[in-house]
């Protein structure tokens, strides 16, 4: 483990596996021998150079615990929409229908909501037919819906359906949900197995170094930028400015302005900056106009919040309710440059729901259809309280207490942030974080 702190990386499993796999052909995992990888400290606070960690690594066991044909599964998609989900969702019911010949798949309408009888959700049912061709769509054949519900009301629903295992594909508010859900289970001694599959757009998942989805997000996002910067040339003193997602990680604006070098400012949650002055964002943003007459702009929208007027209300999944950072700055800039008579043209593109709806990319598919088949494969090996995840390109079975840890969040002072930092040349004086460190 290095000068690290020690890490519980031990998976809940329900009890002996005595079920042959029916998986033909297949190279077993060996659950007794464990994988070792490095941790850097943007994957682990606190670790060093030589800091290992051990983790169960994901894939077919030879003994199974659940017998496919007297085991029924259910899938929930809970939270924010994003590129990828019915891919999962595909990937799930192909493999445990084509693999495990298991007797059914239902698909949970509405998030938390299908579980509770007083919402009146319609169950679906999942088969190879139903599911064929929705990696071809965006969003969920199984809709969406935020809000906690009691553990107690889905675990009561699970037992009423007689289902053996529960898989949640979801964001931070669903992995905590499925761990409450994981102890209720527990508590009455009852053998249903939780599955989780990180899904968040924003890329900010705990030990999740890349979400499904981000990938897609990234591509979409820079068509936006390549049109804000189109915009910015024409005319004099233009400026593009773009609203990305990111609600507490600037992952997506970050990664997207490295793959289009075209941004000349990246604002993101993780590096407060200073709006006034003679660094700041707006003078530091005349200048730049001055000497190239044009300007691209790319804003998470969790960045500036200290900018904002917000009232620390909160939304159904409990998130905080972001100030809107664009209308600040843009309302800023006018007064700005009005007060010292500079002619400007500014063009604002806000592409969140665009990018978050659209179908996954190839490598977002590839990734998903992994991520379908390795729950799969856990959940039949009676593994619970757990989460599918892609550590320095493993795939990996994390228990649910390790991912909901902490949110991750964008490093600004690795080495990651500096390619930012030279891709843009926006001067680091601007930001609040230079001067505290």
């Amino acid at each position: 483990m290095g000068n690290a702190p020690r890490l519980d990386t031990s998976v809940t499993t329900l009890g002996p596996c005595k079920v042959d796999n029916p998986l033909p052909y297949c190279h077993h995992i060996d659950d007794a021998i464990k994988m070792p990888l490095y941790l850097s400290s943007e994957i682990l606070d606190g670790a060093t150079s030589n800091t290992v960690c051990e983790f169960e690594e994901a894939g077919p066991r030879q003994k199974i615990y659940f017998d496919p044909p007297k085991t029924k599964c259910a899938i929930v998609t809970c939270g924010g929409l994003c590129p990828g989900i019915n891919d999962v969702i595909r990937a799930i019911v192909m493999s445990a229908h084509h693999n495990y010949h298991i007797s059914g798949i239902y698909g949970i309408r509405y998030g938390l909501q299908g579980f509770i009888p007083k919402y009146k959700h319609d169950v679906m049912e999942l088969t190879p037919d139903s599911v064929s061709d929705i990696h071809e769509f965006g969003g969920t054949i199984l809709s969406s819906s935020r809000g906690p519900q009691a553990p107690e009301e889905i675990v009561d629903a699970l037992e009423r359906m007689n289902i053996s295992v529960l898989f949640m594909i979801g964001g931070d508010g669903t992995m905590k949900a499925a761990s409450t859900v994981t102890k209720e289970v527990l508590r009455r001694g009852l053998k249903i197995s939780v599955i989780g599959i990180p899904k968040t757009i924003d890329n900010d998942i705990n030990f999740v170094t890349r979400s499904f989805g981000f990938d897609t997000a990234v591509e979409k996002a820079t068509e936006a930028i390549r049109c804000a910067h189109i915009e910015a040339l024409g005319a004099p003193a233009g400026i593009g400015m773009v609203k990305l997602m990111g609600r507490e990680s600037g992952f997506i604006a970050a990664q997207a302005s490295l793959a289009l070098k075209e941004v000349n400012f990246v604002l993101v949650p993780e590096a407060p900056f200073e709006l006034h002055g003679p660094e700041g964002f707006l003078a530091q943003l005349k200048t730049r106009l001055e000497q190239r007459q044009h300007a691209v702009i790319v804003v998470a929208e969790g960045a500036g919040q200290d900018l904002c007027h917000i009232d620390n209300q909160v939304d159904l999944s409990g998130n905080p309710i972001l100030g809107d950072i664009c209308d600040v700055l843009r309302s800023e800039i006018k007064k700005f440059f009005a007060a010292t008579d500079f002619p400007y043209t500014l063009k604002y593109i806000d592409p969140s729901y665009i990018i978050r709806s659209i179908p996954a990319n190839s490598n977002d598919r590839i990734y998903c259809g992994f991520l379908g088949q390795h729950a799969v494969h856990a959940a039949m090996a009676g593994k619970t309280g757990m989460v599918v995840s892609k550590l320095q390109e493993r795939y990996l079975y994390l228990p649910l207490e390790l991912v909901i840890a902490k949110r991750r969040k964008l490093n600004i002072f690795s080495n990651y942030w500096r390619s930012v930092m030279e891709s843009t040349g926006q001067p680091q004086a601007m930001f609040n974080c230079a001067k505290q460190a």
